[in-house]
């Protein structure tokens, strides 16, 4: 189950550590990999729960970043790094 299924008692109280953030991305990239296997199989119907916990994990994810004091801005991205980010939106032509 979703760590973003915390009581609504207990969700100040949660530490969000690196921890926590990275098994949050793990399982997300774990609902993508279900939610297209669903879909190349025809069965989108099975998908929306899924994708209910995906939105949900991606909401949680933004607003922990956009509470976090310590954001690293765009502009300091190194340019071997920059690359790295451009190039991860091709969809895997390259």
């Amino acid at each position: 189950m979703s760590i973003v299924f915390v009581p609504r008692k207990l969700r100040g109280t949660a530490k969000v550590n690196q921890e926590t953030i990275q098994r949050l991305l793990d399982e997300n990239d774990q609902l993508i990999k279900c939610i297209a296997e669903y879909m190349q199989k025809g069965r989108a119907v099975e998908c929306v729960q899924y994708q209910q916990i995906l939105h949900r994990n991606i909401v949680y994810l933004a607003t922990i970043a956009d509470a976090s004091p310590d954001n690293t801005p765009l502009s300091s991205v190194s340019p071997s790094n920059e690359a790295a980010v451009v190039g991860s939106g091709d969809g895997g032509t390259g």
